[in-house]
C-alpha cells in the first residue's frame, strides 16, 4: 500500500510541477515548427450574424451558432484543440453543444484536431466521400500531390460523407457542400446564409486552391491530369459561387485588416466582397498556369 501511495503522491507531483497533462493521442503536436506560424494567436470574433471565427492567423476554423446546437467547420492541428474549445467557451457555447464538425480537406493542419473535437463535443464529421476514407485512416493518401511532406494525424472514426451540392442541415441553418477538388480530390467547401436582421449574406468556407506539391511531383506529368482538371472545374466552380463574403482555410493576407477594422465597425463590413470568391479562383488559376508552365 505504501509503495502504491507513494507512486500517486509522485504521479501527482510530476502533474504540479508542469511535466504536463496525461498523454492525449488525440492531441499529440504534430509538425510543431509549420505550427507556429499557423497557431499566430487571434481572439474569437463574431464575423456576421451567428457565425464566428475560432480559428488562428495561419488557419481558419469557423463556428456557426444554429437553433439546434453549433456547427464546426475544420479542426486545425491536434495541439490547437485545447485552444479552440477555449474560444468556444468565450463566446458563451460549450464544445458539447457541437453537432457537426465539417472538413474541408483530410491534411493534417485542417484535420488533424478533428477526432479530438469530435470525441470532446460527440459530433459527427461530414466530408467528401474521397476526404471521408483518408480521414478514417488519418492521412497516409499516397496519391496526394503533397505526400513526401504530410504528416499522419488522428484518424475520425464517426463520418458522414456528402456529395456536391449536397444540403447540410442543423436547425436554422442549411450549409451547402461544394466539392473543389485539386489541392486534395476530396477538398470540400462550404457555404451558408448568415441574417443580421434583414441583412443577410452568403458566407463560403473555401478549401485552399492552392496547386503545391511535393518535390518530384508534377502537375505536367500526364499521370497526373485528372488533378489539373479537378483544379480547372474548381476555379469554374467557386468563380460562379453566391459569395458575398469568403472565409479561406488558410487566411488570406489581407484578413488581418479585415480583422482589425471589424473589430472597429461593421459598417460598411470589411469581409463584404462580392468578388471575393471570384478574386480567390482566379489567383489559384494563375498559380496553376505559372507551375505548368514551370
Amino acid at each position: 500500500m505504501r509503495k502504491v501511495a507513494v507512486l500517486a503522491i509522485s504521479l501527482a507531483g510530476m502533474m504540479a510541477m508542469g511535466a504536463g497533462k496525461p498523454d492525449d493521442p488525440l492531441t499529440r503536436p504534430i509538425a510543431p515548427d509549420s505550427a507556429k506560424r499557423w497557431l499566430a494567436p487571434q481572439p474569437p470574433v463574431r464575423l456576421h450574424g451567428q457565425t464566428y471565427l475560432v480559428g488562428f492567423g495561419g488557419l481558419n476554423v469557423a463556428l456557426i451558432h444554429t437553433s439546434a446546437g453549433l456547427i464546426l467547420i475544420d479542426g486545425a492541428v491536434p495541439q490547437a484543440v485545447e485552444d479552440i474549445e477555449v474560444k468556444i467557451r468565450q463566446l458563451g457555447f460549450s464544445i458539447k453543444q457541437v453537432k457537426l464538425i465539417l472538413s474541408t480537406e483530410p491534411h493534417f493542419d485542417h484535420a488533424g484536431g478533428i477526432a479530438a473535437l469530435a470525441r470532446d463535443s460527440g459530433a459527427t464529421v461530414i466530408a467528401s466521400a474521397p476526404a471521408a476514407a483518408i480521414l478514417r485512416q488519418g492521412g497516409g493518401d499516397p496519391e496526394d500531390p503533397q505526400a513526401g511532406w504530410l504528416e499522419r494525424f488522428p484518424g475520425v472514426t464517426k463520418l458522414r460523407a456528402v456529395r456536391d451540392g449536397e444540403r447540410v442541415r442543423l436547425g436554422d441553418v442549411a450549409v451547402t457542400a461544394h466539392g473543389t477538388p485539386g489541392h486534395t480530390l476530396g477538398s470540400m467547401s462550404w457555404s451558408w446564409k448568415s441574417c443580421e436582421g434583414k441583412d443577410c449574406r452568403t458566407i463560403v468556407f473555401a478549401a485552399s486552391l492552392n496547386p503545391i506539391a511535393a518535390d518530384g511531383w508534377r502537375f505536367a506529368d500526364p499521370a497526373h491530369r485528372r488533378f489539373v482538371d479537378a483544379f480547372r472545374t474548381s476555379f469554374a466552380r467557386v468563380k460562379a459561387m453566391p459569395c458575398d463574403m469568403l472565409i479561406a482555410s488558410h487566411p488570406r493576407d489581407s484578413d488581418a485588416d479585415r480583422l482589425a477594422r471589424l473589430a472597429k465597425t461593421s459598417t460598411p463590413h470589411p469581409f463584404a466582397d462580392p468578388a471575393a470568391c471570384r478574386d480567390y479562383a482566379t489567383r489559384a488559376e494563375a498559380a496553376l498556369e505559372k507551375t505548368l508552365q514551370e
